[in-house]
């Protein structure tokens, strides 16, 4: 580190990406790390309240209306009757009828291999394209900053991106006219400028595993990334006539949006931009947000576009908050679609708020949730479940939102026309009663509705958890998953997983243990009868069924060589998660400690000392323990 500098950066991190750490990005992250201490405080009031709540057993409630919004002038009235000013919806943004979502490299590759990723998405036939940061992100080695690095080559149109795309075009084209009967990919050149492009950064809770703040401590995620990406790519984009547009994930709180807010409006002042030329939509992937929607669109004010209906994350943080409830049970994961009790409310709630006006008259946006699916495997499997994923666009777009995600490319043209046949570019504004803040509307966004809890559901969560945290330690945050079970049978098809599903598999699972859950059907194999209890006894079989299934797995769904490395370590974290009297409040914490790390020894220390922090001292281990300053 320069004695001038105000934050460390790993040892040769910075001559090995001279073109993602220019100087200009080094000045913008300087700019940004005097919030970091801010950050860490927003950090550590939601472990406090989180911990509160275990004591107390209060159920989430709105805030006070008189209150003023922290980080903001605003009070909550005024921000629930629009009485703030939001932003108008750029050009670029005003038809998002698909946005695709994944990572701009691959682990383990070469530039020309790893940045096809980005012409896979940008030839794609999305409107828009989240080139993730975060949970589809993988984070071995230096994969950050080869996303950063890919981002800004193909955004540029740099000759080693366009030397990959005439190949990538032609592979899609081959895979269209066999599923389609025709192209996809007419005039690559042209398409290339079609999609919006988008980044999300990572969040608040998590930091950098390559830098450090001025008093050596882990450097917030979100703070880097949004350095790196914008500083990198704005002058780019803007002279392409397309928007700099974030994601942003994981916000709780309008407080930590008014942080935000503050962020993006000090890296505005920085490099000479007017306010609010960042534009942003907000992923609702945290119960206590949808508790503040309204407040959370207006301290992020002239950022703000529109939200995002995340499901996974969504439930992840329902069964998080309510851990402490004795009788909030979720049942099987399949059963929590969007329709389902507390889902369903909360999708009402957030087209609600979007359709509010602001003092201005002006709307945003709602993006629809995620579809997993990809179209591999049998004719049948294919044929009924792009079926059920066409149903579930029309019923969105029917419900309000104007647009929806996939998570990969294949899946863009046959969700994208249950929008095109309507044609409108957006929904902006439609009808829908205001939002309302009474004591039954805040228990609504707890409704559970009576569905299966099964050996074979929690099967699933297990297979799936493992699966999961093992490709995570191999650099793959995105990843085509199924259930053990299900290998070999291809009318059960792969489903794309990131970050998310392990949290929410691990959530339950550790409901289901922690609550005595009692199960609603019986079960031949392991002798469980309707109304016993999943006990720890039952997990542990489980887990050793599940663990020894992937062992025996053909290497083409479990890499030969994980499963004496980084297969071990994720078995000994499902464990100890689950097993814990603290609940974990992030499986990706324990996760993150061991990336690199291909030591069951090493790992089983980590994770005690994680275990201990959390019970003893109420903290969060998150930075990188390999990186010490």
């Amino acid at each position: 580190m320069s004695s001038s500098r105000n934050f460390h950066l790993r040892d040769s991190i910075e001559s090995a990406y001279p073109d993602v750490y220019t100087p200009e990005a080094i000045a913008a992250i300087e700019a940004l790390e005097p919030l970091n201490a801010e950050r860490n405080q927003l950090m550590a009031a939601r472990t406090r309240r989180r911990a509160e709540r275990f004591r107390s057993g209060e159920p989430p409630q709105f805030l006070n209306p008189e209150e003023t919004i922290p980080g903001t002038r605003l009070t909550v009235r005024n921000a629930r009757e629009g009485r703030f000013t939001g932003s108008t919806i750029p050009h670029d943004l005003q038809r998002q009828w698909i946005q695709g979502t994944g990572p701009g490299a691959k682990p383990h590759a070469n530039l020309a291999s790893s940045i096809r990723n980005v012409a896979y998405a940008l030839l794609s036939g999305a409107d828009g394209w989240m080139f993730d940061g975060e949970d589809a992100l993988g984070q071995i080695d230096t994969m950050s900053l080869d996303n950063q690095r890919n981002l800004k080559l193909a955004f540029a149109r740099d000759e080693r991106f366009l030397e990959v795309v005439p190949g990538v075009a032609d592979g899609m084209n081959r895979w269209a006219r066999e599923f389609f009967g025709h192209e996809i990919v007419t005039d690559w050149e042209e398409q290339l400028s079609f999609t919006t492009r988008i980044f999300r950064a990572r969040g608040l809770h998590l930091d950098d595993r390559h830098t450090r703040d001025h008093e050596g401590k882990g450097l917030a995620a979100s703070l880097v990334d949004t350095a790196l990406y914008v500083t990198n790519n704005h002058r780019t984009l803007q002279e392409q006539g397309s928007s700099v547009v974030l994601y942003l994930p994981k916000i709780q709180t309008a407080a930590e949006a008014a942080f935000w807010n503050k962020l993006l409006t000090t890296l505005e002042g920085h490099l000479g931009l007017d306010v609010g030329t960042i534009k942003t939509y907000v992923l609702v992937e945290q119960l206590e947000a949808t508790y503040q929607l309204m407040e959370i669109r207006a301290a992020l004010g002239l950022h703000f576009v529109g939200y995002n209906t995340g499901r996974w994350d969504y439930i992840n943080s329902v069964s998080d908050r309510m851990a402490a409830d004795p009788d909030f049970l979720n049942p099987n994961i399949e059963s929590i679609t969007m329709t389902y009790g507390y889902m369903r409310v909360y999708e009402d709630r957030v087209r609600r708020v979007v359709n509010t006006p602001d003092q201005h008259g002006q709307f945003a946006l709602w993006q629809g949730g995620m579809e997993p699916n990809i179209p591999v495997g049998s004719e049948a499997g294919v044929k009924s479940s792009m079926e059920k994923a066409y149903a579930g666009a029309e019923r969105e777009q029917r419900e309000g939102a104007s647009g929806k995600w996939v998570a990969h490319w294949r899946m863009v043209h046959i969700i994208r026309p249950a929008w095109e046949k309507v044609g409108t570019d957006n929904q902006l504004g439609r009808a829908f009663p205001a939002p309302g803040y009474s004591e039954q509307d805040a228990r609504d966004l707890l409704l559970l509705e009576e569905a299966p809890r099964t050996i074979r559901g929690a099967r699933n969560l297990l297979s799936v958890a493992l699966q999961y945290g093992n490709a995570f330690g191999e650099g793959f945050q995105a990843a085509a998953l199924k259930p053990a079970d299900f290998f070999g049978d291809d009318d059960i098809l792969y489903l794309m997983e990131d970050a998310a599903t392990g949290e929410i598999r691990m959530s339950i699972l550790w409901e289901w243990l922690h609550k005595k859950a009692r199960l609603t059907e019986e079960d031949g194999e392991t002798g469980v009868a309707k109304g016993d209890t999943f006990t720890l006894s039952l997990f542990e079989r489980l887990l050793r069924e599940e663990y020894d299934k992937l062992l025996q797995a053909d290497p083409k769904d479990v890499h030969e060589d994980s499963k004496t490395t980084t297969l071990p370590i994720v078995r000994e974290i499902v464990d100890a998660y689950v097993r814990s009297e603290e609940k974990v409040p992030w499986y990706i914490d324990l996760l993150n400690l061991n990336l690199n790390n291909k030591d069951p020894e090493v790992a089983r220390e980590r994770i005690d000392e994680y275990l201990r922090r959390l019970r003893e001292e109420n903290e969060r281990w998150t930075d990188n323990p390999d990186f010490q300053v």
